[in-house]
C-alpha cells in the first residue's frame, strides 16, 4: 500500500512540474493583468476619444481594459502626430498614473499615491477613497458619502492583485431594485429614510503574452454604448466570477466568465430552524458566457457570444468550458424541457470606426426567438433588445456628438423559473430599463482644457407593461409573484407607456489631478405614467430639477 502511494505521490509531483514548466514555456514574458474598473469613466472616454481620431485602435465592447492594456494605447497614443495641445496634455496626465505600468522602476513624473514600492519583483500602489455629492430637489437637500480604500499591484511577470473597500451613506434612498436608473445596484441596510451599504471588489489574475486567467469579485460590461448596454451592463452589485481572456493574433480575441451570481430566492429544504429563527439559505444560481471578437479590417470590430444562467444545481463543469454553445449543452442535461432546463441567451456586437471621427455600432441580444413564429403577431416570441448608435468626435475639434437608440422587446431578461432570471441580487444584468422599453440619448460634449468635460444631454425613455409579474406599487418586489394570467407569446411591443422619463441634463467635471475629481450636473426630470411611483425613486420626483455638486479622490 505504501508503494502504491508513493508511487501516486510520485506521479503527481512529476505532473505538477511537468504542468509548470510547460505554463511558463508558453506563457513566456508578459506584463501583469490588472484592470481598471469601469467607474474611471475619464479614462475611458479619452481612450475613446483617441480611438476616434485614429489614434489607436480599440474594442470598446468588452469592458474592463487592464491598467497594462492603457498604458500601451496611452503610449501609441502619444506617437500619434496629429493631437491637439490639449490631447497632448490628457495624455502627460494618464501616463503619469499609468506610466507604471511600463517600466519596473519609479516613473520620474508619477501620479501622487499613498504609499508606493516598485523594485525588479514587486510593485504595490495604495489609496485612500474618499468622496461626497450633494443632491438638491424641490428643495430638499440630500447627500452621498463614501470612504475606503484601494491597492494593486504585482508580483514578477505574471501575477496581478488588486482590491478595494467602500463603505456607503445616503441620507436618502438614491437607489433600488425595482428604479428605472443608471446607478449601481447596491444591497442597503437601514431604515427607510436613510441607507447605508458597502462594495468590496478585488481579484487575482495570472497573465502571459497572449492572454490571462482570474478570480474576481467585480463588475464587467459587454456590449456596444455610451447610455448603458443591454448585453452585461455592469449594473448589478459585484458578483464573483473567473475569467479567461486570449489574444493570440491581432485579428481575434476572446472573452470568457464564469459567475456565482445571488438568486434571494429562499431554498425551503435546505433552510432550517435554530434558536432565534430561521437560517434561510438562498438557492445556487450561477451564469456562463463567452464573447468572440473578430477584426476582419482595422477598426471593424465583429462580436458574437452567448451566455446561459443557471440555477437549483450545483456548479456544472459543463458551463467551465469556455467556447460552449450552451443552450445546446443544456440539452443534453434537461432533454430540451423548459420546467428543467436553463436560461440561455445569444448576442452580436458590430462596432466601426472606420470613417475617421465617425463610431458606427450595434448590438443585438436574443433572450428567445422562434424563426417559424417570427412574423406571427399572435404568437411570436421575438424576446430580442436591439442598440445602435453613431458618436462624432474632433468635428469640430474638442466636441464629441453622441445619438443612441435602444429598444428592449417584451421578456427580455425574464424567466418563468425565478432562479434562472437575467439578474442578479434582483438587479438586472442587462439594459437598465428592463424589458418592454425604449431610449433615445442624445449628448454633446465639449473638452476645452486637459481635465475639463462638459455635456448637455437629452433622454427620452419610455418602460411599457410587466407581464411578467404581479407588481404592487411603492412596494420593493425582489421576486414578485409570476403573472399566470398574461399569455407569454404574441406580446405586443408597447401597447400602453406605463412609465416615461424626459430629462435634460447638463453636467461637468474636472479632473484636477489623477483620481481626483470635481463633479456638478443639473438636471431637469418630467416623470409620468400609471407606474411612476413604482419606478421612481422618490426623492427625484420631490421637484423637477435637481442639483448635484461632487468631489472625491479616487472611484
Amino acid at each position: 500500500m505504501n508503494c502504491i502511494f508513493q508511487q501516486k505521490c510520485r506521479f503527481g509531483l512529476r505532473s505538477l512540474l511537468l504542468f509548470g514548466w510547460m505554463t511558463y514555456g508558453w506563457m513566456g514574458g508578459a506584463a501583469q493583468n490588472v484592470p481598471l474598473h469601469v467607474d474611471h469613466v475619464s479614462v475611458y472616454e479619452f481612450l475613446d476619444e483617441m480611438a476616434g481620431i485614429g489614434a489607436i485602435d480599440l474594442n470598446s465592447a468588452v469592458k474592463p481594459y487592464s491598467r497594462v492594456e492603457i498604458a500601451g494605447y496611452l503610449k501609441e497614443a502619444s506617437a500619434f502626430g496629429s493631437l491637439s495641445s490639449r490631447q497632448q496634455e490628457e495624455v502627460k496626465f494618464f501616463l503619469r498614473d499609468f506610466g507604471k505600468e511600463l517600466s519596473a522602476t519609479r516613473p520620474a513624473d508619477k501620479a501622487f499615491d499613498l504609499f508606493y514600492y516598485s523594485d525588479s519583483l514587486f510593485r504595490f500602489t495604495l489609496n485612500p477613497i474618499v468622496g461626497v455629492e450633494l443632491f438638491s430637489a424641490g428643495g430638499k437637500t440630500a447627500y452621498h458619502r463614501w470612504h475606503g480604500g484601494e491597492f494593486q499591484g504585482t508580483i514578477g511577470k505574471h501575477l496581478g492583485f488588486y482590491g478595494s473597500l467602500r463603505d456607503n451613506y445616503e441620507s436618502e434612498l438614491l437607489g433600488g431594485r425595482s428604479y428605472l436608473q443608471q446607478r449601481r445596484g447596491s444591497i442597503y441596510k437601514g431604515d427607510q429614510d436613510a441607507q447605508d451599504y458597502s462594495e468590496t471588489r478585488g481579484g487575482l489574475t495570472w497573465s502571459w503574452n497572449w492572454g490571462s486567467v482570474g478570480i474576481h469579485k467585480d463588475h464587467f460590461v459587454w456590449g456596444s454604448g455610451y447610455n448603458g448596454t443591454n448585453i452585461f451592463s455592469g449594473h448589478t452589485p459585484s458578483f464573483g466570477f473567473v475569467s479567461f481572456k486570449m489574444k493570440p493574433v491581432s485579428w481575434f480575441e476572446f472573452s470568457y466568465v464564469h459567475g456565482a451570481l445571488v438568486s434571494e430566492v429562499v431554498d425551503t429544504l435546505r433552510s432550517y430552524e435554530y434558536y432565534k429563527g430561521t437560517r434561510e439559505v438562498f438557492a445556487n444560481k450561477y451564469m456562463a458566457a463567452n464573447i468572440f471578437t473578430f477584426r476582419p479590417v482595422p477598426r471593424l470590430h465583429v462580436s458574437v457570444g452567448n451566455s446561459v444562467v443557471y440555477g437549483d444545481i450545483d456548479m456544472n463543469p459543463v458551463y467551465m468550458v469556455p467556447f460552449l454553445f450552451y443552450k445546446s449543452a443544456d440539452h443534453t442535461y434537461n432533454a430540451a424541457s423548459n420546467n428543467t432546463g436553463q436560461n440561455a441567451q445569444m448576442y452580436f456586437d458590430i462596432s466601426s470606426r472606420q470613417i475617421n471621427h465617425l463610431h458606427l455600432y450595434t448590438s443585438l441580444f436574443i433572450d428567445e426567438i422562434s424563426t417559424r413564429r417570427m412574423f406571427n403577431k399572435e404568437t411570436q416570441s421575438n424576446y430580442v433588445s436591439m442598440k445602435g448608435g453613431a458618436r462624432l468626435t474632433g468635428l469640430p475639434p474638442d466636441f464629441v456628438a453622441t445619438l443612441e437608440y435602444s429598444r428592449t422587446n417584451p421578456m427580455v431578461y425574464q424567466h418563468i423559473i425565478p432562479t434562472t432570471t437575467y439578474e442578479s441580487n434582483g438587479y438586472t444584468m442587462g439594459h437598465y430599463l428592463k424589458d418592454n422599453s425604449d431610449e433615445l440619448f442624445l449628448e454633446l460634449r465639449y473638452k476645452p482644457i486637459r481635465g475639463l468635460d462638459l455635456g448637455l444631454s437629452y433622454t427620452n425613455a419610455r418602460k411599457g407593461k410587466d407581464y411578467q409579474s404581479i407588481l404592487i406599487a411603492g412596494e420593493e418586489a425582489f421576486h414578485p409573484e409570476i403573472n399566470t394570467e398574461e399569455p407569454r407569446w404574441g406580446l405586443p411591443f408597447m401597447s400602453e407607456v406605463r412609465w416615461k422619463m424626459q430629462k435634460i441634463a447638463f453636467c461637468g467635471s474636472y479632473q484636477i489631478i489623477n483620481r481626483g475629481l470635481i463633479t456638478f450636473k443639473a438636471e431637469h426630470n418630467d416623470f409620468s405614467g400609471p407606474d411612476t411611483d413604482l419606478y421612481t425613486v422618490p426623492y427625484l420626483m420631490e421637484g423637477p430639477w435637481v442639483i448635484s455638486l461632487g468631489m472625491n479622490y479616487g472611484f
